[in-house]
């Protein structure tokens, strides 16, 4: 039995959990800043770092008391390393290192993103299958990253522009339809219809994906009608971003899955909470039965400490610990990325 007690603070949420075994979750407590952000239409790093530290206390302290077990019951301190906003990180890897210190436990370093691929460890009831292709999708990352076996990672494809994420963001504040854009969009467009058409993202590489393009097509079709003197119908160009957006993604997900004959395909970050994007991916798997697939559920899909905890097991059991003097990285890269 491995108790991990792990650290989240890579943007604007403070969390912390207990996990048991890497599947467990004894606790899981997450305090977002959301509300505060929305103000600004985006996260102000030097409001989300200062509110890391008001927070952090309340909630390690919140996590270890609702999980039952006692910090002597802990095996290591897992925390987000990088990437993310150098100010944000520097909180939890602090606090981490304060926690190793007082209470003699190890220090386990983990890859934000290996967290989100982990957290699919919490939506199966059996270990995960390789070899295994992961669809990485959020604000800052869109990647395919095949994992020939357990902690070993490679890099298919990414983005050669903005993040999914990242786009959905920009089409929102187009729309003006607010922050953050994902749900927003993702909602809007449940009640449009398909009265737009965008383009279809082109990139060289085959797994590559590139949204920057389209989000010019959005910003290009909103002129052109205001230009004509139409109306501009907001749920119709929400649909046409997202349904156009997604298939491409998807259509390089399921390439890959055709090309490589993974055992498992799994979605993981912020994105894949959107409920368009995981239709659309279950009913093209379907053409591969073979193929489990794994889609977290959606309290997992956003920042949270339990998926830390997840890939912190692992990274524990493959002895992969740091010293006092790991420091915040905000540009880490996913082990084994060039």
């Amino acid at each position: 039995m491995t108790m991990i007690l792990a650290l989240e603070s890579s943007c604007d949420e403070t969390a912390c959990a207990v996990v048991k075994d890497g599947k467990e979750i004894l606790s899981s407590i997450v305090s977002s800043q959301i509300n505060v952000h929305t103000l600004y239409g985006g996260v102000v790093p030097e409001v989300a770092s200062r509110i890391h530290v008001e927070n952090i206390s309340t909630v390690v302290t919140e996590a270890v008391k609702r999980s039952g077990v006692t910090m002597n019951d802990i095996d290591a301190i897992a925390f987000t390393q990088g990437p993310g906003l150098i100010g944000s990180l520097h909180v939890g890897v602090q606090a981490a290192k304060t926690l190793a210190w007082e209470f003699h436990k190890p220090l386990v370093p983990i890859d934000h993103m290996t967290g989100h691929i982990y957290a699919n460890r919490f939506a199966i009831d059996h270990d995960l299958k390789f070899p295994l292709l992961a669809l990485v999708i959020s604000g800052g990352h869109s990647q395919l990253v095949w994992m020939a076996n357990d902690w070993d990672f490679k890099v298919l494809g990414t983005t050669r522009d903005d993040a999914i994420g990242e786009a959905y963001d920009k089409v929102s504040r187009v729309l003006g339809t607010g922050y953050p854009g994902g749900p927003v969009i993702d909602k809007m467009a449940k009640s449009s219809k398909e009265n737009y058409h965008l383009p279809t993202p082109k990139v060289d590489g085959k797994y590559d994906f590139s949204f920057s393009g389209l989000k010019t097509a959005v910003s290009q079709l909103i002129a052109r009608e205001e230009k004509a003197g139409r109306p501009i119908i907001k749920e119709d160009v929400a649909y046409a971003f997202q349904e156009t957006a997604l298939k491409s993604m998807i259509g390089k997900t399921l390439q890959a899955v055709q090309d490589l004959h993974p055992a498992m395909v799994v979605t993981a970050g912020g994105v894949a909470a959107n409920s368009r994007l995981r239709v659309l991916l279950e009913e093209g798997m379907k053409q591969f039965p073979k193929v489990e697939l794994s889609q977290p559920p959606i309290k997992f899909c956003t920042d949270n400490a339990a998926m830390i905890g997840a890939s912190g097991y692992i990274a524990y059991k493959h002895g992969l610990f740091g010293t006092f003097d790991v420091a915040a990285d905000p540009g880490l890269m996913m082990p084994g990325e060039e």
